[in-house]
């Protein structure tokens, strides 16, 4: 005897929440899970009326199911906002470069206009190249910094007042694991925000933060949206997957895991006597940095020096270097202004 959907609209249902364990009919689904990141956007206030808003596009299930549905919902409730996808080549053959095909389907799909950029053409480097210089140890930790930074160039490049990334609640679950495992105070601060913004840089949102892996998965599957499934071919060794695996056996016993493990993150109260680094913008690239030189172009520098794995952890090496940079930075300031006396 079929199951009968739980909001009694006379419709047989089709899958069992797993967020609320409700069980629901297609229709019932779409308008609980459209509902609730309507909710998020307006409590959040995410989005102001005339707001150019780039959704950062990996082709993947989140960034599609945000695309498809920020598209809706700005229909729907008239946000008054402009979208547009961004999407970041890494520069990873066999994975990238097949997921950019989606991307460029859900600019089509969906009319919205898309910007690539690469860090090829952004630091002189690909994934695949930085990979043969430090080895798959470490290479998440380069591709999450350049990747950051990447996204805010391109934001800057399309003069957007907001970036939408697709994190959703199982990703910044394992954010707050991760952090609490580091001992990362300042990151474990900001990684619930719903919202972030420095003084005079992009805000960035997260539309999906309280959406389920399994229900955005559920979505494009009965929405018959197009998606690239195929994880990074780097991914195997990141140490996110730890926390992820750890977190889906939590789920399995107690599927409000993922929305505890939130909460806790979120009503998280730091000592006063506690410094957290200040948010400031890097000397060298201008962009948004918590010290002096940004990680971005430290990493970047240890690249082109032939120290692949400086900026991976705190060393002497690291302030050597930039203490390096600096009086190199002062040295072509004196040059300059030695060149611009007249005698």
């Amino acid at each position: 005897m079929p199951i009968p959907c739980s909001k009694q609209c006379g419709k047989g249902a089709v899958l069992k929440r797993p967020k609320t364990g409700h069980a629901l009919c297609k229709e019932c689904f779409f308008y609980a899970f459209e509902s609730e990141i309507h909710n998020t956007i307006t409590q959040g206030k995410l989005f102001k009326p005339g707001d150019k808003v780039a959704i950062g596009a990996s082709g993947g299930k989140d960034s599609t199911v945000l695309a498809y549905v920020l598209k809706t919902l700005n229909d729907r409730y008239q946000y008054g906002i402009d979208l547009f996808l961004l999407s970041i080549d890494e520069g990873i053959t066999g994975y990238r470069d097949d997921s950019l095909k989606t991307v460029q389907q859900n600019k089509d799909d969906y009319g919205l206009p898309l910007k690539i950029l690469s860090y090829k053409e952004l630091y002189g480097w690909t994934m695949d190249e930085i990979v043969a210089e430090i080895g798959k140890k470490n290479n998440c930790t380069f591709c999450g910094v350049f990747r950051r930074q990447a996204l805010d160039r391109g934001a800057a490049l399309l003069e957007v007042d907001c970036i939408a990334t697709g994190h959703n609640a199982d990703d910044i679950a394992e954010t707050v694991l991760m952090n609490i495992l580091r001992g990362d105070i300042a990151r474990l601060q900001r990684c619930t925000s719903v919202i972030t913004a420095g003084a005079d840089c992009i805000r960035r949102c997260k539309p999906l933060k309280y959406a389920y892996e399994k229900e955005i998965v559920m979505y494009a599957y009965f929405k018959q949206l197009i998606y690239f499934s195929t994880e990074c071919i780097y991914a195997p060794n990141a140490y996110r997957g730890h926390a992820r695996t750890y977190l889906k056996d939590l789920e399995k016993i107690r599927p409000s895991s993922i929305l505890d493990i939130i909460h806790s993150g979120e009503t998280l109260q730091i000592k006063e006597s506690i410094k957290l680094p200040e948010q400031r913008n890097c000397s060298r690239c201008g962009f948004v940095s918590s010290q002096e030189i940004c990680k971005a172009c430290i990493m970047l520098e240890g690249l082109n020096r032939g120290l692949p794995k400086l900026g991976i952890g705190k060393s002497t090496k690291v302030k050597r270097v930039i203490d390096s940079i600096t009086n190199d930075k002062c040295k072509n300031n004196e040059k300059t202004k030695l060149k611009n006396l007249e005698f």
